[in-house]
């Protein structure tokens, strides 16, 4: 529970803590913006060059900055490309998909290499599960006490 509450904490705080890699922006020119090809083929030739997976998870394109954002799937780097020239202007990783991969349990379906994500499934319903009844139990002990006083009352109130 402790790891859920902390996890749930810094993902709302994300933003504010920069644990996320800052858009870069570039000043539009004339120049017409690169294909989608050429932007995937310098991510991959990045990735070559570090010694990492060359599979990319997706390119999140993003003309009114000029940026394409790559990420990969095996691993937490983030590139961030110039449309316009082809330039990597940004190479970073990316904290905040560790955090919330530990917090909704997918972390484990991910160091097992487990694509059917059964363990996330596990995970979060249990917690989910255990939660549900702190709540409750949580509310009982809090409504509890209350109903032993003024059934007390009412008892003094009759003798």
């Amino acid at each position: 529970m402790f790891l859920l509450g902390a996890t749930g904490l810094l993902l709302a705080w994300k933003a504010e803590l920069h644990l996320t890699p800052p858009s870069q922006k570039i000043k539009q020119t004339n120049i017409a913006t690169l294909s989608l090809n050429t932007i995937q083929k310098k991510a991959i030739d990045y990735a070559k060059h570090s010694k990492l997976d060359t599979t990319i998870n997706r390119i999140d394109y993003r003309p009114s900055k000029g940026i394409a954002k790559i990420r990969f799937e095996t691993h937490f780097t983030e590139l961030q490309i110039n449309c316009y020239t082809g330039k990597i202007v940004s190479h970073k990783q990316r904290t905040a998909d560790i955090i919330e991969m530990i917090h909704d349990g997918s972390i484990l379906d991910y160091l097992f290499k487990n694509k059917s994500k059964n363990i996330k499934l596990l995970y979060s319903s249990t917690t989910s599960i255990a939660l549900i009844l702190l709540a409750i139990s949580g509310f009982w002990l809090w409504l509890k006490p209350r109903r032993i006083k003024e059934i007390k009352i009412k008892n003094k109130k009759e003798l």
